[in-house]
């Protein structure tokens, strides 16, 4: 059994589910991680792919009543209809513009320096929307309409650029559009789960040819770790935004990003993704 493997595994599974839903880019995250650890393998980026489902799966435990009721009512409750529709119409834009520049994102700006200057000006921008007065019109996400959700949509496609945050995009966007703290943090959730699903068994499919029984214990290993990681990050950030806003992130950002730019350009960290 290859230990080191393993630990790199785990790391990585805990460094995906902490970053996952919080507003610090996933993305970004494992490349820099995943490059340090000797990780950006065809394998390892297959691996990263897999175990965002542990981290899905994390919200789907988190809010198991919630879906199960919109299961339940799809064919009869008004509310359960409107809650798909706007899960489904906040969707589609990162999905059109994911199959269609997804490759080329992938090529040009999986790299050190775009992730890390993606992450500066993705603080930027939360500090700058922090800064502004929040008109709240929507309160909760059952409260939101097909239009609300239509505008997050297009919110999160910025995403698609690595180092930005899908949760930032969504949440920060929310909070420009409208939505209380509370009510943009959980859309973010809910709009996860279709879209990294998606993403997930799309890039699996396309690269199943990699699979193997000998991988097994080293992606169980990065499941469970996302999946409880997220598990508890979800839970946290749910209790900090009754009390706090997203400045504390931002300088977080700003601050790893200049570390990683420094670090390219002395040549301290030999960033070659």
């Amino acid at each position: 059994m290859d230990w080191t493997a393993l630990l790199n595994a785990l790391i990585l599974g805990v460094v995906e589910g902490l970053t996952e839903f919080l507003p610090i880019s996933s993305t970004g995250h494992l490349i820099l991680v995943g490059e340090l650890l000797d990780f950006n393998t065809e394998k390892g980026k297959l691996f990263e792919i897999f175990i965002q489902s542990g981290a899905i799966l994390a919200v789907c435990w988190e809010y198991r009543a919630r879906l199960g009721r919109v299961l339940k009512g799809l064919t009869s409750d008004a509310w359960a209809q409107r809650f798909v529709v706007n899960v489904v119409v906040a969707f589609v834009p990162v999905a059109i513009l994911g199959l269609l520049f997804g490759k080329a994102v992938k090529q040009h700006l999986f790299h050190a320096v775009p992730v890390a200057s993606a992450f500066i000006i993705g603080a930027l921008v939360i500090l700058w929307a922090e800064r502004r007065e929040h008109r709240i019109t929507v309160h909760s996400v059952d409260d939101m309409t097909w239009r609300d959700a239509l505008k997050l949509g297009l919110a999160q496609t910025l995403a698609l650029i690595p180092g930005t945050s899908r949760s930032g995009a969504t949440i920060i966007g929310g909070l420009l559009f409208g939505l209380s703290r509370k009510a943009a943090t959980e859309f973010s959730f809910f709009l996860a789960i279709p879209t990294l699903f998606a993403a997930t068994a799309y890039d699996l499919y396309k690269t199943r040819h990699l699979l193997s029984t000998d991988d097994l214990g080293v992606f169980g290993v990065g499941f469970v770790a996302a999946f409880i990681s997220a598990f508890l990050a979800v839970r946290a950030l749910l209790r900090y935004i009754t009390r706090h806003d997203f400045t504390a992130f931002a300088w977080y950002r700003i601050v790893f990003g200049v570390i990683v730019l420094l670090t390219a350009y002395f040549g301290w960290v030999d960033w070659s993704v």
